[in-house]
């Protein structure tokens, strides 16, 4: 049982870490908040990986200079260990209004076969009634003033809501970038972080080994000088 430097509370020895066993740049981040912090101190494991997420995000800072907000959400999620994955469309439709959600659902209609065939059939229609039912007493007589006006007033409305929808797919579709950007960056710190774990171990594994050799080679001599003693 061995007693952390940074929090002066009991550490066991499973989870306790050396600071000679401690990557340089991440031994001088901790030794700079903590002055008295040395080789033979004694950290946790738990408070290392924090100083680990510390110092990814130092390295992000100095890479990229000031942050963007962006940046600042990935960095904070990685300091907290906090997930960013998650499902943002309910949020998205949660944000429009009562116009927007209508602005869609017209421009959804409006690209539809419903709507082409609907309104191919009432061009049909009206152009039927005035040229053979109607012919004598057509209240569009040809050529079709009154229709051209409504296609035009239709034409006219319907453009601007189609564009208001266009830009909120955009919108949508910038927010969903934005996201996947931040998944994508914590992904490849927390690589880089894992990384950092597993030379720490691997260096633990080797100096573990190495005392294992030396014992072994102190019972060999030990047996080498029984064997020349009883010669």
């Amino acid at each position: 049982m061995y007693i952390s430097e940074i929090s002066k509370t009991s550490v066991p020895t499973r989870v306790a870490v050396f600071g000679k066993d401690i990557r340089q740049a991440i031994f001088d981040l901790i030794k700079k908040e903590y002055p008295n912090f040395n080789e033979k101190s004694v950290i946790s494991l738990k408070e290392l990986n924090y100083y680990r997420r510390l110092y990814l995000t130092t390295l992000v800072e100095q890479e990229k200079g000031e942050l963007a907000k962006i940046d600042y959400d990935v960095l904070q999620a990685i300091k907290n260990n906090s997930i960013l994955s998650e499902n943002i469309e309910p949020d998205i439709e949660a944000r429009l209004t009562y116009s927007q959600r209508l602005a869609d659902k017209i421009a959804t209609f409006g690209g539809s076969w419903t709507f082409i065939l609907s309104f191919l059939g009432l061009l049909i229609l009206w152009i039927g009634l005035n040229v053979w039912v109607l012919a004598q007493k057509a209240f569009d007589p040809y050529p079709f003033i009154l229709l051209n006006l409504i296609l035009s007033c239709i034409a006219a409305i319907q453009a601007p809501i189609i564009m208001m929808s266009q830009n909120r797919v955009e919108q949508k579709d910038r927010i969903r970038a934005e996201h996947d950007y931040k998944i994508n960056l914590k992904a490849e710190l927390e690589i880089k972080l894992l990384n950092e774990k597993i030379d720490h171990l691997i260096i633990h594994q080797n100096e573990k080994l190495l005392e294992i050799q030396e014992v072994q080679i102190d019972y060999l001599e030990d047996l080498m000088k029984k064997i020349h003693e009883k010669k």
